[in-house]
């Protein structure tokens, strides 16, 4: 069985940074206590398990403002997918000492909806409903953007003539870029005058490029990622709806089952940006151990 080791993947420079301003966080003494994070800092298990070792206490809930409404002192760290201007003013109003992690690019993102705004523009911002990102970058400009999912929302979009007029899409960093050109093509059909900017950041998109072309004769795509990242969901319908190649998801080597590689002589493996390293590396190396007791 041939190994094909899809590159690049996991960790971005965004997650990276994120991981490194909570663990650096972790090891200040002069913070004030207890250290909590609105949300994960990044979707995945394995580091948010590292964290909890750090002292890190990482809260969860249906939004941002009812998981702060959480915390009662100390320290809060706001996690790489961002948070609205109405969360930093509430934590700030309590007193929390306020650390923020958020991605540059997701930083770029809010920036940009603010300034269209002010320049008279509404916004349709293509994104995935219940996902942290999109709430954060929402929140910049309530009143003046809409959500877009699929194009089943763009067909119930009930917009008034003024806000017709002037359409800016805007999009979250970590979604499917095919996905995101069909839903963009479908919103000019019905505004054509809509101008685009698409935020689909850098790693995102050299990441499922890579499994676009890379997975391509493969018998299998083995995704490395939690459940709840999205980057790492939307690489297993990168593998499948565009390489053409059947694709599973796994946390990590414990959830790999043996009777996924009877038969197959290529299996390709990718990591999602919020993916250790050492998870992909132990899944590559039990493949290559695999592949030297079948031979």
């Amino acid at each position: 069985m041939e190994v094909i080791k899809i590159s690049p993947r996991g960790y971005c420079y965004g997650v990276v940074d994120a991981l490194n301003i909570a663990r650096q966080a972790a090891k200040d003494p002069t913070l004030p206590r207890p250290i909590h994070v609105v949300g994960q800092v990044i979707h995945n298990r394995h580091a948010i398990d590292e964290l909890s070792g750090l002292g890190i206490i990482t809260l969860d809930g249906p939004n941002r403002l009812a998981i702060l409404e959480q915390v009662k002192e100390g320290t809060v760290i706001f996690t790489a997918h961002g948070v609205s201007p109405q969360i930093k003013q509430l934590a700030l109003l309590r007193g929390l000492h306020c650390i923020d992690a958020t991605c540059p690019d997701v930083t770029v993102t809010h920036q940009l909806v603010r300034d269209l705004v002010a320049k008279g523009y509404y916004i349709l911002y293509i994104g995935k409903k219940g996902h942290p990102e999109p709430e954060g970058v929402m929140g910049e400009v309530p009143g003046y953007v809409s959500l877009i999912e699929t194009e089943a929302d763009i067909d119930e979009l009930q917009l008034s003539a003024e806000q017709e007029k002037k359409l800016a899409i805007s999009t979250q960093t970590t979604l499917s870029f095919w996905d995101t050109q069909r839903i963009i093509q479908h919103i000019k059909m019905r505004y054509p005058h809509t101008e685009v900017f698409v935020d689909i950041c850098r790693a995102t998109q050299t990441r499922q490029e890579a499994v676009a072309e890379q997975a391509k004769g493969a018998d299998l795509t083995i995704v490395v990622g939690d459940p709840r990242s999205n980057n790492t969901n939307r690489l297993v319908q990168v593998s499948e709806e565009l390489a053409g190649v059947p694709a599973i998801r796994i946390e990590d080597l414990s959830q790999l089952q043996t009777e996924w590689l009877k038969g197959k002589k290529r299996v390709a493996v990718t990591a999602g940006a919020s993916t250790p390293s050492q998870l992909t590396r132990a899944v590559i190396r039990y493949l290559e151990e695999y592949q030297a007791e079948e031979a």
